[in-house]
């Protein structure tokens, strides 16, 4: 059996804007939330670029038992232009006393908080369709007014 290894892609920084997050009930008793997308930074040995200010933002369900689901979308633009979608998904959850700070908008240590994630992207054909057959892993950091994804190619 072969084991699969991770090779680190790259690490991508979203920037959210100032202030109170939507949220609203959903059927089941959950919430859901949206925030929008600012823009960001996109670095690493294979690939590098910006988010696309206001290119779309993340619909997290947040779940009774205490999990964040995230489902986000927005736009890459890449240092010779291409632009990218991402379609990102993952679930974070910590224990209360950490999650209370998280909503706070407090720093934490990342360590004290579950937060994997599961990219697929969409692009034309060209430099970035390696993207586009590559099955990647993530791993997310949560600040107030950014997230900090690093990303792994499953090789």
């Amino acid at each position: 059996m072969k084991i699969p290894q991770l090779d680190f892609a790259f690490r991508i920084r979203i920037d959210f804007p100032v202030g109170a997050r939507i949220r609203f009930p959903v059927r089941g008793g959950e919430m859901r939330g949206y925030v929008s997308v600012d823009g960001g930074t996109v670095t690493g040995p294979r690939l590098a670029g910006d988010v696309v200010p206001g290119s779309g933002g993340d619909w997290p369900v947040f779940r009774s038992d205490g999990v964040v689901a995230f489902d986000a979308r927005y736009l890459i633009r890449t240092a010779d232009g291409t632009i990218i979608q991402v379609f990102n998904r993952g679930y974070a959850h910590a224990p209360a006393d950490v999650q209370a700070r998280i909503d706070r908008g407090e720093p934490v240590d990342p360590a004290a908080n579950y937060f994997r994630l599961s990219p697929v992207f969409e692009t034309a054909p060209g430099p970035y369709d390696w993207l586009t057959r590559t099955v990647f892993v993530g791993l997310g950091e949560k600040q107030a007014d950014h997230s900090i994804f690093d990303f792994f190619a499953v090789t």
